[in-house]
């Protein structure tokens, strides 16, 4: 910080206002200084150096977006906060595209406007872990540009949308953003949403009292209040049903959770990061998504890109893949040939880095050599997507000719319930979800085609 006592900049043009946070500053032993204006403020960040800032929308000779541009190009590194109307999330939405970590709405509550204060502050604390951003592997261009911007979004609480096919490493994404913020040392907690039964959402993420319905046999806190503080990661958000969409919204917007059964809320400061392999776009045009929603969740995208395109970085993937293998078998990892290598540099991994650690897990066990062999990979040849398949009517079929239908159609099977176990981290309940099929007829299945293997449920 740059003072042993922080300087907050208070920008309000409602005299009133700005006395209030002038005197709840001064009672949280922080120094402060006001400005009525936007050129008042502007004038004030030009002749001292201030921890941080807090700045109405309506300025008189301009706004707080106004505001947040001067402060983007001139105090970069200044975390700033803006006051909105109440229930103005647009422009709420709007400010911290613009750079702001976060808002508060009138009429200002004393408790989130310090809890606010205390959150801003602790972001300067947090840069000297933005080195740590480089634990993402890969130096290719859009890995590069990935790195800087998550660096960017640790300092703010805005919640971030995380794009991504499955096993690119979104929740690796996640985890970073929350490691390198304000929010470090509180919990991160992360849910599946798929993985979830509907009937009993809302008492995961909400909680419940004793005895609220059959089976509640004592109280339970939910996701939301057990990452009180810290952040709460909605992984696969878009198999959230549409009812649980509607209290999932409210829940963000009003700060405050009511458990099932329980007769008052309970407020919660959380960050939201969410992600999903689908196209969460499409899922709201298509009527599967909240609109409302999508835009309170998608106020900044981070997008991970596939393994495909930055196939550069596969020979450091593998090193540091190998070197955690070798540490958790205490052995020493054996090296690739040069044949395996081009071969795994070749490979489209549909799967991306989950798939890429998964095939080189397998070539450890098999290897029995002095280095891991193309033979060891078995990388099988990718599944041809419909839309490129031969038609019946032009005479090529998609089953090879020297094989079985049956042998064919088992085959297909097989890679369908693979897609969905990987899809579901092997959470067999969500596999089944996903395939629209029972648990026990999943299971069955499995065990017939020698898939079955012990998974945690």
């Amino acid at each position: 910080m740059s003072a042993a006592t922080p300087h907050v900049l208070v920008v309000d043009d409602e005299a009133d206002l700005r006395e209030l946070l002038v005197i709840t500053l001064g009672r949280m032993k922080l120094k402060a200084s006001a400005a009525e204006s936007l050129s008042a403020a502007k004038a004030a960040l030009s002749n001292g150096i201030f921890d941080l800032c807090l700045t109405d929308m309506n300025l008189g000779d301009g706004t707080g977006l106004d505001l947040l541009r001067y402060i983007a190009q001139h105090c970069p590194d200044m975390p700033t906060a803006v006051i909105t109307a109440y229930g103005n999330m647009e422009t709420a939405t709007e400010a911290m595209k613009f750079g702001a970590y976060d808002f508060i709405a009138k009429p200002v509550a004393l408790d989130r406007l310090r809890q606010l204060i205390e959150d801003g502050l602790g972001i300067s604390e947090a840069e000297e872990y933005q080195e740590e951003a480089d634990n993402l592997i890969g130096d290719a261009p859009s890995m590069q540009a990935l790195k800087a911007q998550v660096r960017k979004l640790a300092r703010s609480q805005a919640p971030i949308y995380i794009s991504g096919e499955s096993g690119s490493g979104k929740e690796r994404v996640a985890r970073l953003i929350h490691h390198l913020g304000p929010r470090r040392e509180k919990p991160f907690v992360a849910v599946n949403c798929g993985a979830i039964p509907s009937e009993l959402m809302e008492s995961e993420f909400f909680g419940h009292r004793k005895g609220a319905f059959t089976g509640a046999v004592e109280d339970r806190k939910g996701l939301f209040r057990e990452a009180d503080g810290g952040t709460l990661f909605l992984d696969e958000v878009a198999d959230l049903p549409l009812h649980m969409q509607v209290k999932l919204l409210r829940a963000i917007q009003e700060k405050s959770v009511r458990p099932v059964g329980e007769a008052r809320e309970f407020p919660v400061n959380l960050r939201i990061l969410c992600a999903t392999h689908k196209d969460l776009a499409r899922e709201m045009t298509e009527g599967r998504f909240r609109q409302d929603l999508f835009y309170r969740l998608n106020v900044i995208e981070a997008h991970v890109p596939p393994l495909r395109e930055r196939q550069e970085d596969i020979p450091t993937l593998v090193e540091h893949i190998l070197h955690r293998l070798g540490n958790a078998w205490e052995t020493t990892p054996p090296p690739v040939s040069q044949g395996a290598m081009t071969a795994l540099q070749q490979y489209p991994f549909p799967g991306n880095v989950r798939e890429l650690e998964n095939t080189l897990e397998r070539a450890m066990t098999l290897c029995d050599g002095n280095a891991i062999t193309e033979a060891h990979l078995s990388l099988q040849a990718p599944p041809t997507p419909l839309s490129e398949q031969p038609s019946s009517s032009g005479g090529t079929q998609g089953r090879p000719s020297h094989q079985p239908l049956e042998d064919y159609l088992q085959e297909i099977e097989k890679q369908e319930l693979l897609r969905a176990l990987d899809a579901t981290h092997w959470n067999r309940t969500a596999a089944a979800k996903k395939l629209g099929m029972t648990f026990r007829s999943l299971r069955y299945r499995l065990k017939k085609l020698e898939l079955d293997r012990e998974e945690s449920e």
